[in-house]
């Protein structure tokens, strides 16, 4: 894996600031997933769902920190996509990019109809379609116009993001320390014998959880993409990686924390309108459904954004490796992958008019079909890091940012993330989710193999 400059890796315009970078680094940490989600998996395992965002981080953690190492040494638009064909084959990087890009086109609709059931709500005038066809509609133009435009609006919607997720820290610590009047908040008493204690419903529950958490960290690995789009992309790499831990540690650990210490785990109104909300309820917050109302629709507007964004650089970059139509690489006067932008939102328009329009079965078919990408994502990050760390070892070449306790955490690794897809076979209630994917990524690789059959055809009758 030799180092390359961005210009040699990608044409595209390297607009990417540093506070960019940073931003987006601690955005793809926190989404409605938190806000919202958190509240399943509290609900399933009690004050002990702590242990799953834990053990969930840990993985997630060891994962970037396997990305980084390859991203450090080659920036690439392609990131894991890329890596992965290096490492295992061009048919793993062909199956695995096109995964990670029906993963994101997929987001759109779910995200552009998550933010248009909130605006339908204030304005009821307004139709939900027409609210997720316009909320995708403008997060498009942005896209459109440069990396840089998207940048910005990615930057501000973090920081109203992370302004949210501390100052609802701070208002947890400050209930839990008598320091609010008029709340309702037990304090370590809901992890209390009289509530069942701290893991009501067993280890079992807390392994399911894990299951549900895992997927709250998906996009993390975004950064390493988006560094590829700016000036310094390894300098960049290096400090998003390292500032993983302390961003899943705050951000989850933390809030998840005062979540348990503040609601009851058995409180019905966690899962029905999310553990945020249930929280600033107790601690008698004014307005706490439109503040969180607010904060979501801003994390599903950033999620949204973040999926045209990301879904077309994966495409992009197939496109570019041969793996993909060759139109998609087309880049405007701004540097941006204007087809791929659009062709993405294209599916996404499509996906988003099957929820209103086609049999309800035929969307929960797609959403399924997505529902183990991401650990497939980082089954092939882990694989390829392997293969990759080995070579650079082989070949005497030096290593700037390192995986920690190398091979044994890698195959540690490698080993949890398939524990995690037998657990969810073996499970009813997940077992669509990794035959559905499984399925796709089937269909991908027969794709792969008629792709490239067309291309050696074509390049055995190029003249001589």
């Amino acid at each position: 894996m030799k180092r390359v400059t961005l210009m040699s890796s990608s044409s595209l315009s390297p607009g990417l600031k540093q506070r960019h970078v940073t931003m987006l680094s601690i955005a793809g940490a926190i989404g409605a997933g938190l806000f919202i989600g958190s509240g399943h998996a509290i609900a399933a395992a009690g004050p002990a769902a702590i242990i799953a965002y834990i053990l969930s981080g840990t993985l997630v953690v060891l994962v970037m920190r396997m990305l980084g190492e390859m991203a450090v040494a080659s920036p690439d638009t392609g990131s894991f996509s890329t890596y992965a064909e290096r490492a295992m084959g061009r048919t793993a990087g062909f199956t695995i990019g096109w995964l990670y890009w029906w993963f994101w086109v997929l987001v759109i609709p779910i995200e552009a109809i998550a933010a248009a059931a909130i605006l339908h709500a204030w304005f009821p005038a307004v139709q939900t379609w027409e609210f997720a066809l316009a909320v995708t509609g403008l997060l498009t133009l942005t896209n459109l116009f440069s990396v840089a435009r998207y940048g910005e609006f990615e930057f501000w919607f973090a920081m109203l993001k992370v302004i949210a997720v501390l100052g609802f820290i701070a208002l947890g610590a400050l209930a839990l320390a008598g320091g609010l009047p008029n709340t309702q908040v037990s304090g370590v008493l809901t992890l209390s014998r009289e509530f069942g204690g701290f893991m009501p419903n067993g280890m079992t529950a807390v392994v399911g959880a894990m299951l549900t958490t895992v997927f709250s960290f998906m996009g993390t690995e975004i950064v390493t993409i988006a560094a590829a789009e700016s000036k310094n992309p390894s300098k960049q790499i290096t400090r998003a990686t390292n500032s993983v831990v302390w961003r899943m540690g705050i951000f989850y650990i933390v809030s998840v924390f005062l979540i348990v210490s503040i609601v009851p785990w058995n409180d019905p109104m966690l899962t029905q309108v999310g553990s945020y909300q249930r929280a600033l309820e107790l601690m008698n917050i004014p307005y706490a459904k439109l503040i969180v109302d607010i904060v979501v629709l801003i994390a599903v507007a950033s999620c949204l954004n973040s999926a045209i964004y990301t879904a077309s650089r994966m495409v992009y970059s197939l496109g570019k490796r041969g793996d993909g139509p060759r139109f998609l690489q087309k880049t405007n006067a701004s540097g941006v992958p204007c087809i791929a932008v659009l062709a993405s939102t294209a599916v996404g328009f499509l996906t988003t008019a099957l929820n209103y329009f086609a049999p309800e079965q035929v969307f929960s078919f797609l959403l399924a079909s997505s529902g183990a990408v991401a650990l497939l994502v980082y089954l092939a990050i882990a694989l390829s890091q392997l293969v990759l760390r080995k070579r650079m070892q082989a070949s005497g070449e030096p290593i700037a940012f390192g995986m920690w306790l190398f091979p044994w955490l890698s195959y540690a690794v490698i080993l949890s993330i398939l524990s995690i897809l037998l657990v969810m076979l073996v499970l009813p209630e997940h077992r669509m989710e990794v035959v559905a994917t499984g399925g796709l990524a089937l269909s991908i690789i027969c794709m792969s193999a008629i792709f490239s059959g067309r291309r050696q055809a074509v390049q055995h009758t190029k003249p001589v």
